[in-house]
């Protein structure tokens, strides 16, 4: 919040706007009408107080509400959110954003109102001022209509407008840029080498380390052969995740590696797709605009409207279809709301039994010698694919016509092909002629995110419904350990897998979650051992969905590490290190306390290992005499780094909140009793086969009960 928001006393940088409140996890399909019934304690104890910490400590100028309802009112239009906790308790006074369309399911999906009109009024009336909607002009006619209705008033009005023109005062529109300093960054200030060096930074410090058998990484040797195999060694999607900026100067895993070992010979197989048989774009040799064979390519014909309507705009020979226009658009006369069709004929190079395909974003449609191959006529985000398999013939002339359109989103089209297990032969040929096998595997935001259409296996709608590695990708990794080279596996997602099988069977696994454009770079110099990594996982990775209770409930029983009874595959916090560390000493500096009293714990922290490196410092309480309460709960944390041998103390100070319970009735409570201390590398929990993380255990006595505001 603070980073965004700037530190001038006057004015604000941007607006910061955390999402989406609140109690809002999903199942994608039924976000935009499931009521949620969340218990007084989880509300409190889980799902409110990053929110709290956003509005209150980080002075969040704007906050985002939610789709779905709670306790039967929607998100958007609910008084115990946003007048109770947000404007009343935690004394917010900013401005409520809706989620884009949440103000339309008060009434359509939630039929909360009996009528647009009524539901854009519960919303202004509760708290929401301003309205994300599509399309614009719709949502205007309904707030108007409603003022004219006489539901809607015009001091509900002015109070919205009142907070969202304070917010543009705060963002300096009405003064002269003179006054504003945030006026004065210029263009070249923006993606500097500068900028890249945070990036790299925040990479390095993000790297996971989940496993190092018998201290397989660093590598220490040279390795004549590194074969690079898998969907995300070469993918800017694999860097970059969802709601993201595009990096000018990517650095993929392929590309850091080969950099940081120019002294191998690096080898490169995607292998497998995130879902499906890995594919490559149609080539220019195989298409020709027309069958007299005379020209490479496919006729391209280009429209100003998203409807293929009328005389094009201009007609060209496009030599393949495999474009990322993104929000620049084709041209400057078309940046959004185009079409374009594109005809020819299709000769194969080789008899075989393809996969025929197309990657969008907006609408597409392929037909192959006169049958639709690939279809998905609407507008979405992110792009999505389609494909048919087809036994085609080299030499023989396939007619081809593809049509698409574009509106206001971020335009993509690949015209693309693969032969089933072709890569994948490919793939293991180049893991047996290798010395050292890397496989870069995963997720993207093309599988895992809002409301998607991707039909595999462990997905749906955006949701995952298994943990697991995709099985396309699980297979080949699989496939490849049996050739029985040095292979450790890359991880790049944006959550949890389970990867059970190689954990058990390879010897070095590393998290690196969606690193940024610098992610190829900290990647390859943490396999290298530039640096020691020290990140640790902010979420817990179970063995499978099976140890969790059903999606649909909000419960948190046996939910996080906070309260799961089980045995997770790897624990919140968790995470490795090239050196090691020891702790000693642990001291309180009083070993009772009031309700309303503060207590300190310190630590002796050593670098006993080889090398210099970080250690992420871990405070976790318990309240053994309280029943309800959390297995143990992260109440401090602290990132120190140590020249090899070097020793440091560390300490945290605990009071309020942070030595409090949360009750059945949602209420926050300090309560007499002895509180349980654990500081480490990360929680004291360990299984077969998982190393035991350093750590320390104390404890001290609290003396009297107090009640916190909320």
């Amino acid at each position: 919040m603070k980073g965004l928001q700037g530190n001038d006393p006057k004015y604000l940088k941007t607006v910061a706007t955390p999402k989406h409140f609140a109690v809002h996890s999903g199942p994608e399909s039924t976000r935009h009408e499931v009521n949620v019934d969340v218990s007084p304690h989880d509300l409190d104890d889980t799902y409110l107080p990053a929110f709290r910490a956003t509005v209150m400590e980080g002075k969040a100028g704007s906050v985002m509400c939610a789709y779905n309802s709670v306790d039967a009112q929607p998100a958007c239009a609910n008084d115990m959110l946003l007048s109770q906790y947000l404007r009343g308790d935690w004394g917010f006074k900013g401005y409520v954003v809706s989620d884009c369309g949440a103000m339309t399911d008060i009434s359509q999906g939630h039929h909360y109102a009996k009528s647009a009109p009524e539901g854009f009024t519960a919303a202004l009336k509760a708290g929401t001022d301003l309205d994300c909607g599509s399309p614009a002009q719709a949502d205007r006619d309904t707030i108007l209509q409603a003022v004219h209705d006489g539901s809607l008033t015009e001091a509900d009005l002015d109070r919205a407008l009142h907070r969202l023109f304070v917010a543009r005062f705060e963002l300096g529109m009405f003064d002269p840029p003179a006054m504003n300093p945030y006026s004065k960054i210029r263009p070249a200030e923006n993606d500097t080498v500068a900028h890249r060096q945070v990036a790299l930074k925040a990479a390095r410090e993000s790297i996971v380390l989940l496993k190092n058998q018998d201290g397989f990484l660093p590598l220490k040797k040279k390795y004549g052969t590194v074969a690079v195999i898998g969907p995300n060694a070469d993918s800017l999607d694999a860097l970059v995740g969802n709601y993201n900026g595009t990096p000018s100067r990517p650095v993929t895993v392929l590309a850091g590696i080969r950099k940081r070992f120019p002294q191998s010979k690096i080898v490169y197989v995607e292998g497998t797709g995130l879902i499906g048989s890995a594919s490559q774009p149609v080539p220019t040799s195989a298409l020709y605009a027309g069958s007299s064979r005379t020209k490479h390519g496919l006729k391209a014909e280009y429209f100003s409207n998203p409807k293929l309507e009328g005389a094009p705009v201009f007609t060209r020979t496009d030599a393949n279809v495999n474009f990322v226009w993104g929000f620049s658009g084709v041209s400057r006369r078309l940046t959004k709301n185009y079409s374009v069709r594109w005809t020819g004929v299709l000769v194969p190079l080789e008899t075989a039994d393809y996969l025929v395909g197309f990657t969008g974003q907006d609408g597409y449609r392929v037909w192959l010698d006169g049958n639709v191959v690939a279809e998905d006529w609407t507008t979405h985000r992110p792009a999505t694919s389609g494909s048919k398999q087809v036994h085609l013939e080299k030499g023989h002339e396939y007619p081809i016509k593809i049509e698409y359109f574009q509106t206001i989103r971020g335009a993509e089209a690949r015209l693309k092909w693969s032969i089933p297990g072709r890569q994948e032969q490919k793939a293991v040929d180049a893991a047996r002629h290798s010395d050292l096998v890397i496989l870069a595997m995963g997720l993207s935001a093309r599988v895992e995110g809002e409301e998607m259409k991707v039909h595999a296996e462990g997905f749906s709608g955006g949701d995952r419904t298994s943990i697991d590695l995709p099985k396309p990708q699980e297979d080949l990794l699989e496939q490849i350990a049996a050739v029985g080279k040095p292979t450790l596996l890359l991880l790049l997602n944006g959550s949890a897998l389970a990867v059970n099988w190689a954990d058990g069977h390879l010897p070095a696994i590393v998290e690196a979650w969606y690193p940024g454009g610098e992610g190829g770079a900290a990647i390859a110099e943490a396999l290298a051992g530039d640096f020691s990594p020290a990140g640790r996982l902010p979420v817990t990775f179970y063995k499978s969905v099976d140890d969790l209770p059903p999606f649909e409930s909000y419960s948190m029983q046996n939910r996080t590490y906070r309260y799961f009874q089980g045995v997770p595959l790897y624990p919140f916090g968790y995470g490795l290190s090239y050196t090691s560390f020891r702790y000693s000493n642990i001291r309180v500096d009083h070993e009772s306390i009031p309700a309303d009293g503060t207590v300190r714990v310190s630590v002796d922290l050593t670098d006993t290992g080889t090398m210099p490196g970080d250690e992420v410092v871990q405070l976790y309480l318990s309240h053994p005499e309280v029943a309800g309460t959390p297995i143990r709960g992260l109440q401090g944390m602290q990132r120190v780094h140590l020249a090899r041998g070097e020793k440091v103390t560390v300490s945290f100070t605990l009071r309020d909140r942070a030595l409090s319970i949360v009750d059945e009735a949602g209420k926050h409570r300090i309560l007499r009793g002895t509180v349980g201390v654990w500081i480490g590398g990360g929680q004291p929990i360990t299984r077969p086969g998982l190393l035991k993380t350093a750590g320390i255990a104390t404890k001290f006595s609290i003396t009297s009960d107090a009640s916190l505001a909320d």
